[in-house]
């Protein structure tokens, strides 16, 4: 015999309305703006003669530098890994602002969009050149690309995530 499910018997992560905790829209957050974001480099990047293994290696020389396009699946791991750290401290910063600011989960589209685009705008031109990876130049289609893709695939999951927080409006 099934006993029906009651507030008490579901998971705190996520209830009948739909919203999810903090944690839980967070790791959904990071997950998915990580994965499509990466997605994208790996597709732009490859369409330019990269393959897969070089475009993480080079999210690992932001730390390593050049020698990172010599570590293998070693130094594409560590790009992984840096990549999905990167994509939590965006989601987090989202998510936290969110809870104070309420125009970023009621009007979450418009603002996750130009929050996505800000995303690049702060990784290639304030992150990177401190960074330890080799300084290069920025086409017309990679800034299309990056600004654009990054609206789509970053800020846009992380707002939806946001906007089902537990107790948001």
């Amino acid at each position: 015999m099934t006993t029906p499910l009651n507030k008490s018997s579901m998971s705190d992560a996520h209830n009948e309305t739909g919203s999810l905790s903090f944690s839980r829209a967070l790791v959904y957050a990071t997950v998915l703006a990580g994965a499509l974001d990466a997605t994208d480099g790996v597709v732009f990047f490859g369409l330019h003669g990269l393959n897969p293994i070089q475009v993480l290696q080079y999210i690992a020389s932001g730390l390593l530098g050049a020698q990172s396009f010599r570590g293998g699946l070693a130094t594409a791991g560590l790009g992984v890994l840096v990549h999905f750290s990167i994509a939590l401290v965006v989601a987090a910063i989202y998510l936290l602002a969110s809870r104070r600011i309420p125009a970023l989960r009621t009007q979450w589209l418009m603002l996750s969009l130009l929050y996505g685009a800000a995303v690049w705008a702060v990784m290639n031109l304030a992150i990177l050149p401190l960074s330890a990876v080799a300084p290069g130049h920025i086409t017309t289609v990679a800034l299309l690309n990056g600004v654009i893709g990054h609206a789509i695939f970053v800020g846009l999951p992380i707002a939806f995530f946001a906007k089902k927080v537990e107790g948001a409006v």
